[in-house]
């Protein structure tokens, strides 16, 4: 990934992007290395599945998966752009509209759509625009895709709470969008960015928090994955 400054960034228009392909060019590993779980189903009944955009999904996805109940199993991959079917070499160059994110399928019977909110808003700064921390780029945008309008109508109460938070601690206004899953299809990454931080525990994570809390009055637990800041990192990781 390109160190393009910030302020020169954009999304492309759909003409200037990849036309793409069919179908993947590659293929998925069928279960979660942590979870054991189908990574893309089928899923059990009664479950939920969520989308989170919020920087670079190696580390993102541990933060999800290390949730002490409740995620059934966590995908990585690509939504929001263009391109059909995209691969790395195409996402780098920005051109595909994509951004980095993790799909999370949860058991609302052990855990709330709005818990994962808080993790969401709490593990990366949601005030970069076209970048977070170390990383740079459209791909690392921060977006929620939403799949029905009780997750919709969640997405829009927390975004206001936490600008609320983050406008008493001095932070500027959040650049997330909320977005609908079903007019923004997911591609899921390739094996190599499948639970990459349990492959490499030593590896590139490159999002963390503001420090600033989520008021809210649903459960307060949070998983443990990089440490609270943006971690430290020479160079940033490529797509």
């Amino acid at each position: 990934m390109s160190f393009a400054r910030n302020r020169d960034l954009r999304l492309p228009a759909p003409e200037e992007a990849p036309p793409g392909r069919p179908a993947l060019a590659y293929e998925i590993p069928e279960r979660h290395t942590v979870l054991g779980t189908a990574l893309q189903g089928p899923y059990p009944e009664d479950f939920e599945v969520a989308d989170f955009a919020l920087g670079c999904f190696w580390g993102a996805e541990r933060r999800f998966w290390q949730l002490p109940a409740g995620v059934w199993t966590t995908l990585t991959g690509f939504q929001g752009g263009y391109t059909p079917h995209p691969v790395d070499d195409e996402i780098r160059t920005g051109r595909t509209g994509h951004a980095e994110t993790v799909r999370v399928v949860f058991d609302p019977a052990e855990i709330t759509y709005e818990r994962l909110l808080r993790l969401f808003w709490e593990s990366h700064d949601p005030t970069q625009g076209f970048r977070q921390g170390n990383d740079v780029g459209t791909h690392v945008r921060s977006i929620l895709f939403t799949h029905s309008p009780a997750q919709r109508a969640a997405a829009e109460q927390t975004r206001t709470r936490y600008q609320q938070a983050l406008s008493a601690a001095g932070y500027g206004e959040i650049t997330t969008e909320i977005l609908a899953a079903e007019d923004h299809p997911f591609y899921p990454a390739r094996a190599f960015h499948q639970q990459y931080l349990d492959k490499n525990p030593a590896g590139y994570c490159g999002i963390g928090g503001t420090g600033v809390e989520l008021s809210t009055p649903f459960e307060t637990n949070r998983g443990s994955s990089c440490p609270t800041g943006i971690a430290p990192a020479p160079d940033a990781k490529d797509t």
